[in-house]
């Protein structure tokens, strides 16, 4: 394996890895962090020119404590804590050759905690959690976020000086109550996380794989970790059966292609086996909660072998136990399209005129499913209005296109009603 992309995958999936496994000994989380950037570098020219070591876990561990080592080193004013390193972890173990098998313990659920720790913003908790965790690049993760790179790397230092002052500790919480509580955060985040993948808030690509591709695999370590997590599972499940359309989703131009007119023979068969097994499961045994409804969605479009043989009484009597668990002007967004589907695209109408008046006003996807259901209900040049009106706000350039075909289609439309 010599190529720089194996070599940038290896090296992703392990740097959770190390850095918890450093974190574990040390304590110190941005001096650790440095660390596993720095032995990051060393890896990456090191692997791309002679190949991924046999045991590469061992190797990357191996080199990180080395410059966790040297960064003790060059600070004069931490002469102390230096001593103090080297009284509690032995030398040998600290420049040991890598060992002939991997460290067994898995520290990615405190990592994920840490990340996630109530001191800091949610911005900077999602910004922390897929540079630590899901491996990113400052640089990945600011276009991300659109902002400079520069002030990515402020935000991640500033995180990182919080925790320091915050005493955080790398630990999951005692307390069932606090352990909750900030699972509640770890699964917000990583929510978010496969979503930016799912459907990226900017660039000219609609998908992001490597991002959706992290997120399902840090939520199925987590799912290992937790296994009588009942939201947990509904989490990984909702990822799964919402992945399992990602190659039907996008056409060979790369325009996005709708759910209804997806070609469904597209769809990994073996994700939404995987995902419907795992929300049954979850709902028979824990009680119900957002992600698990969420997946029980997902899991009702999976089951239709066409659009026209979709449940929508069903999946919209689930959006309305949705909306009791956990209200927001998104779920109601999506209830609309349910409703519009059972009962018309008039009354469904009228609750998106509702959510105008709220938060999403600005945001593109009101836009664009007030242009469909006015599409739906045969107002062509309304339709057309709100498609184009849609495109202005979106930011990822493929939705763009799609919005901006559908206005002209409605133009099209338009016109031949007129000439008949």
């Amino acid at each position: 394996m010599t190529t720089a992309e194996p070599v940038e995958h290896v090296l992703r999936a392990l740097t959770p890895r190390v850095l918890g496994i450093l974190v574990r000994r040390h304590g110190d989380f941005a001096r650790c962090e440095d660390a596993v950037q720095e032995a990051l570098i060393d890896a990456a020219a090191a692997w791309s020119r002679d190949g991924v070591p046999e045991h590469p876990l061992g190797w990357l561990t191996k080199v990180a404590a080395r410059r966790y080592v040297d960064l003790v080193r060059s600070d004069a004013a931490r002469e102390r804590r230096e001593q103090a390193l080297f009284d509690a972890v032995p030398r040998d173990e600290l420049l040991a050759p890598p060992p002939d098998a991997e460290p067994a313990r898995d520290d990615l659920l405190e990592l994920l905690f840490l990340c996630c720790h109530p001191a800091l913003t949610p911005p900077a908790q999602m910004a922390l959690t897929l540079r630590a965790v899901a491996g990113l690049t400052t640089t990945e993760i600011a276009a991300a976020f659109l902002v400079p790179d520069k002030t990515m790397g402020q935000r991640i230092s500033r995180a990182k000086q919080r925790l320091l002052q915050a005493g955080a500790r790398f630990e999951l919480p005692s307390l069932p109550a606090e352990r909750d509580k900030a699972l509640t955060v770890v699964l917000h985040v990583l929510y978010l996380l496969f979503n930016e993948g799912y459907s990226a808030s900017a660039g000219p690509l609609l998908r992001r794989p490597d991002l959706t591709g992290q997120a399902i695999r840090l939520a199925r370590e987590l799912h290992q970790r937790l296994p009588d997590s009942g939201e947990t599972a509904g989490l990984l499940a909702l990822m799964l059966l919402t992945e399992a359309r990602g190659a039907a989703r996008t056409g060979a131009d790369g325009i996005l292609v709708p759910l209804a007119e997806q070609d469904r023979s597209l769809w990994d068969r073996t994700l939404i086996v995987e995902g419907t097994e795992l929300v049954t499961r979850s709902l028979a045994t824990h009680p119900v909660g957002p992600y698990q409804v969420q997946a029980a969605i997902a899991a009702v479009h999976s089951e239709a072998a066409t659009a026209q043989d979709t449940d929508w009484p069903q999946v919209l009597a689930l959006y309305d136990v949705l909306e009791r668990l956990a209200p927001s002007p998104v779920t109601a967004l999506n209830r609309a399209v349910a409703l519009g589907e059972v009962r018309g695209p008039r009354a469904a109408l009228d609750v998106v005129a509702e959510l105008e008046r709220g938060e999403l006003a600005g945001h593109h996807r009101l836009h664009a499913v007030r242009a469909h259901l006015l599409e739906q209900a045969g107002d062509a040049e309304a339709a057309g209005e709100a498609f184009r009106r849609a495109a202005r706000l979106a930011g990822n350039l493929a939705e763009q296109r799609f919005l901006l075909l559908r206005a002209a289609r409605c133009t099209s439309a338009k016109t031949s009603s007129a000439t008949t």
